[in-house]
C-alpha cells in the first residue's frame, strides 16, 4: 500500500514504517501533510564542509562562546548520508537525536576539541568528531519528520527527531524532540552565516524553541 494512504492527513497517532523511497515519494504528494515515520537505514557518510552543530540557538540568537568549563548553545545539527536496500537520502540529525546516536552530547565534544586545541579562536568551526565518524556503517531505526520545508520543496534532507535503540520500539504517540529545524541547504559555510540563517528560518510554532544553557 502506498505510504500516503497509510497516513491520516489530519493527525498522526504513531510513526508509520516507511522506506527511504516511500518517504521521498510521500514528500511529492499534493495531499501530503507534516508527518512522522519510522525508517531503518544504514549510515553511509557524515557530510563534511558544514558545521555539525548549532553555532547559535534560535531562541536567543546568541553566538556560542567558549568559557572556562562550558560552551553555550552547542547542539547537534548534522547532515548524514543514508541508504537502505534501494535508495539513498540525506538525513539531518538534530539535538537529542545526535546524543541518541553517539551517546555523547555535542557540547562535550566541542568543549573537548577546544581543550585539546587551545590555540584556535573561539569562532573556529570544530571538525566532525570521531564519535560521529564511528557511526558510519551502522544500521539504525530513526523517527523521521517530513517537515513543511520538505513539502514546500525547500530541502530534500529528512529530519531525524529520534534514533531508536535496538530494544526500544517506536513510540505510539508523536514525540517531537526539543529542536530547531533549519534546512541544511540554507546554512552558510561560515560560522557567522550559520548563526544568521539558523535564526532566520526556524519554524515558529512547528517545533519547540531550543533554549540556551
Amino acid at each position: 500500500m502506498d505510504v500516503a494512504n497509510r497516513v491520516n492527513a489530519e493527525i498522526v497517532t504513531k510513526a508509520e514504517t516507511a522506506t527511504i523511497g516511500e518517504l521521498l515519494s510521500y514528500m511529492k504528494q499534493k495531499e501530503a501533510k507534516v508527518a512522522w515515520f519510522k525508517c531503518s537505514a544504514t549510515i553511509d557518510d557524515v557530510m563534511s564542509g558544514l558545521a555539525w552543530y548549532y553555532i547559535a540557538c534560535g531562541g536567543c540568537k546568541t553566538k556560542a562562546t567558549k568559557g572556562p568549563t562550558t560552551l553555550m548553545c552547542k547542539k547537534y545539527l548534522t547532515k548524514l548520508s543514508f541508504y537502505d536496500n534501494n535508495d539513498h537520502a540525506s538525513f539531518v540529525l538534530l539535538s537529542d537525536a545526535g546524543f541518541d546516536l553517539t551517546g555523547k552530547k555535542a557540547s562535550a565534544l566541542v568543549e573537548s576539541y577546544f581543550e585539546a586545541n587551545e590555540s584556535v579562536g573561539d569562532d573556529h568551526v570544530v571538525p566532525v568528531p570521531q564519535a560521529l565518524i564511528d557511526t558510519i556503517g551502522q544500521t539504525r531505526t530513526f523517527i523521521i519528520k517530513i517537515s513543511q520545508h520538505n513539502l514546500d520543496g525547500k530541502t530534500q534532507a529528512l529530519t531525524v527527531t529520534k534514533v531508536l535503540s535496538p530494544e526500544i520500539p517506536a513510540p505510539e504517540g508523536i514525540i517531537e524532540e526539543n529542536v530547531d529545524e533549519v534546512p541544511v541547504e540554507e546554512r552558510g559555510e561560515s560560522a557567522d552565516e550559520t548563526v544568521k540563517r539558523s535564526s532566520d528560518v526556524i519554524e515558529s510554532g512547528e517545533t519547540k524553541r531550543a533554549k540556551c544553557g
